[in-house]
Formats: C-alpha cells, sequence, structure tokens
C-alpha cells in the first residue's frame, strides 16, 4: 500500500492560524518531527462559518497530501487550532465537530498568539494592533483580558487610539481644551470640517481607524501634548491589564502586534522580543494536549 497504517506513522500534531486574512496551517510528522505547511484564504468562523470550514478542511486535505497520509491518518494527530471568530465554547464545539480529528481544540487566537509568544516561559503577552487583549502564561495554563472588539473594548488598540483621538478634536472644536499640532492636523485632513470627521465615524470600520493610528503614535513622539496624553491613557490600561491578570516583574513581558511595541517607552518596563507566532502557538499547543512537550 502506498499509505503506512496508523500506528507506524509516529506521533502526529497539527496546527491551524485563522483569521480574517488567512489560514496558515502546520503537520509535524513523526519522531523527526517532518513538517508542513499549507497557506489559504480567509478562516473567520464568526464571519463565514462555511466557508470557513471548506477552507480549513481544504488546508488539512493538503497538508495529508504532502505529507503521503489518508485523511484516515491524519485524522490520528492532536489538532489545535486558533481561529478569529470562536466567541463562545459552542462555537468552538462547532467548529470541531466538522473537524476530523479525535483529539482536538478548537479555541480563539488569544491563547495561540500568549502561547507562541512566550513558548514554556511564564509571562504576560500584551498583543496591541487593531484590537487588543493581554493575557498571562503560567505553568502552561492561559487566562486573559480584553479582546472584546472595537465597540466595547480593545483599549489601547489602534482603532481605540485614533477614536479617542477624533472624541478629543471634537472636544476641542467646541472648546473644551485647546488644540494641538496634531488635532489641527486631523482637522486639515477632513478639510478643516467637522462634520466629515463625524461622517468618517459613520462610516468607518475599526480598521480604518487602526490605519490611522500611526498618526497619534508619531505625535506623541514629537511632544503633541494630546498625542501624549493618549499613548499614557493606553500605557495606564495596560498597566491595570498587568493588575488584573496577576503579572509578576520577575515573569516575560511582551508587546506584540502592529501598535504594541509603539506602548514601551510610555510602560518603562523591560520587555522581550516574542519568540514565535500563533502559528508556532498552536502547534505549542497542541504538543501539550498530546504529551509531546517536554
Amino acid at each position: 500500500m502506498a499509505h503506512s497504517e496508523p500506528h507506524l506513522i509516529g506521533p502526529l500534531l497539527v496546527g491551524v492560524d485563522g483569521g480574517g486574512t488567512s489560514c496558515r496551517a502546520t503537520l509535524l510528522a513523526g519522531p523527526d518531527k517532518a513538517r508542513y505547511d499549507v497557506v489559504l484564504g480567509p478562516a473567520n468562523v464568526s464571519t463565514d462559518f462555511d466557508a470557513a470550514l471548506g477552507t480549513i478542511n481544504a488546508a488539512l486535505a493538503q497538508l495529508a497530501e504532502a505529507a503521503g497520509l489518508t485523511m484516515a491518518e491524519l485524522s490520528t494527530a492532536t489538532a489545535h487550532l486558533g481561529l478569529a471568530g470562536v466567541m463562545s465554547p459552542a462555537i468552538a464545539a462547532r467548529v470541531a465537530a466538522h473537524l476530523p480529528f479525535a483529539q482536538v481544540s478548537v479555541t480563539d487566537d488569544r491563547p495561540t498568539t500568549i502561547a507562541g509568544a512566550l513558548g514554556e516561559a511564564d509571562g504576560v503577552v500584551a498583543a496591541i494592533g487593531t484590537g487588543s487583549f493581554i493575557g498571562r502564561q503560567v505553568a502552561g495554563k492561559i487566562h486573559g483580558v480584553g479582546g472584546w472588539g472595537f465597540y466595547i473594548g480593545d483599549q489601547s488598540s489602534g482603532a481605540w487610539l485614533l477614536r479617542r483621538c477624533l472624541e478629543e478634536v471634537m472636544l476641542s472644536v467646541d472648546g473644551f481644551a485647546p488644540h494641538t499640532d496634531l488635532s489641527r492636523a486631523i482637522l486639515k485632513e477632513h478639510g478643516d470640517d467637522p462634520g466629515q470627521i463625524v461622517m468618517f465615524s459613520l462610516n468607518s470600520q475599526p480598521s480604518d481607524y487602526a490605519r490611522l493610528a500611526r498618526d497619534v503614535v508619531a505625535a506623541a513622539e514629537a511632544g503633541d501634548a494630546l498625542g501624549a496624553r493618549l499613548m499614557q491613557e493606553g500605557a495606564a490600561y495596560i498597566r491595570r491589564a498587568l493588575d488584573v491578570v496577576g503579572w509578576k516583574p520577575t515573569e516575560a513581558f511582551c508587546l506584540t502586534g502592529g501598535l504594541g511595541p509603539a506602548y514601551a517607552r510610555w510602560l518603562d518596563l523591560p520587555s522581550v522580543t516574542a519568540k514565535g507566532t500563533a502559528l508556532e502557538g498552536a502547534l505549542a499547543l497542541a504538543a501539550r494536549a498530546s504529551g509531546a512537550h517536554k
């Protein structure tokens, strides 16, 4: 036969990192941990469940083919999937029911991001991008705060930072506070018309806000009073989150995401570089579940 019997394959680990832009899947096979990787399109299970599961299962089929395995053989793997859109245990269970694995864990991307960034080390990850969350890992156990989305959470994030900035611009327009170079520049970008800012706020997605957040960071770095105050406000939230999750100064602290490192000077805390990606974290969590980690 072209394929080995499952009990001769050796340990198989599968990690999947699925998001709104792409789905990355990796298989580690056998004692030598031969690695196979596949990248396909979006896999957000809340945006389009059927399309996301189609993408994920297509990626798994490609992994099996690349490794010379049948899907029955691949199904003996221990798998962990960290997917955008997994907002509840019910969604996680629904995803798991559509997968071939007997041993599988499905989470959102927070646990995989933390495990990837810290490896086996204890510590906290502040993942600050378009959105945000802060999570702590201790002895392989993970918990965190935030990640509730732009409208009711994601404090310190890129989207939050610009929304707060626009709020302060409008307060300056109304005379509650003096303008700064940053508020004047934002007004100028909108034709010196506060109404255009209102229209932007009504028609924009979090990613639209986040794309402009670098302007706030740059202004803060240049000494603008408004920009500095907003960065300090974002840093204060991160510090409060560190207290809430129980971070100890002896543990690692990692700032990740597109905006995370920008907070380093405002926090003035020693930080470490992320060891790996969310995909590496998915593999690490699969290894922990299988007992394959050290």
